[in-house]
């Protein structure tokens, strides 16, 4: 019955996404919930992952209408020892830097993308921002973005206890019914970004202790190796 239950919703969840209605109706609900001046065509949510500080990685998943944009997807790797909101502000950051020197190239006859013809991987930014958590790393994405001077990108970070969303400045969040078709966007896009996190931090683990178990193999290293 369980799994029958789950497989149930599994496929309900699928027909939501595939759903032009539902997606139209997610995104004005958005940018009604978070007065926005115009719906937010393209999301780009921020994920941060690491056990107790070490192998700290992000991820970034890019939805446009509504649906998933694999293409524009980005990882990042993050110095280790930093808390979740150091590394989110680290990667925001970073992100936006990026988003500004392609504009610069773009705008620049002679600038490097323009001559090498580079996709500019960086060069759209999103109409929202989503980050993984509550206030404090709302806080740190919205202090990036005001220290490169980015003003027309809004944020919002969705909590996972309560799936409360946090906005910028604000003492309270913005509670989204359960059943509405924006709540369920924001989550499949926070959701995206955790899988994405998640399977970069277990690919950076595993390869981080394929590297200590050689280093511990006699004749192996850079002792080793000199001749």
């Amino acid at each position: 019955m369980e799994r029958n239950a789950k497989e149930a919703f599994a496929r309900h969840r699928v027909k939501r996404a595939s759903d032009l209605t539902a997606r139209s109706l997610a995104l004005a609900e958005l940018q009604e919930a978070l007065e926005l001046p115009d719906a937010p065509l393209r999301i780009e949510c921020i994920d941060i992952s690491h056990v107790q500080g070490t192998n700290v990685v992000a991820s970034m998943v890019v939805f446009e209408d509504g649906l998933a944009k694999k293409s524009d997807y980005r990882r990042f790797s993050v110095a280790q020892g930093t808390d979740d909101t150091a590394a989110m502000a680290e990667v925001v950051r970073r992100r936006f830097a990026r988003h500004l020197k392609e504009e610069a190239d773009r705008r620049d006859e002679q600038g490097i993308a323009a001559e090498e013809g580079r996709p500019r991987r960086f060069a759209y930014p999103p109409n929202l921002l989503v980050v993984d958590g509550g206030a404090p790393q709302v806080a740190a994405a919205s202090r990036s973005l005001t220290e490169l001077g980015i003003v027309d990108v809004a944020v919002c970070g969705l909590a996972k206890r309560m799936e409360e969303v946090w906005l910028p400045g604000d003492s309270d969040p913005v509670i989204l019914p359960r059943t509405s078709e924006a709540l369920y966007l924001l989550q499949r896009v926070r959701d995206e970004a955790h899988r994405f996190a998640i399977t970069y931090h277990r690919q950076k683990r595993s390869t981080s202790m394929l590297v200590s178990m050689l280093d511990d193999v006699p004749g192996l290293g850079s002792r080793g190796g000199r001749r």
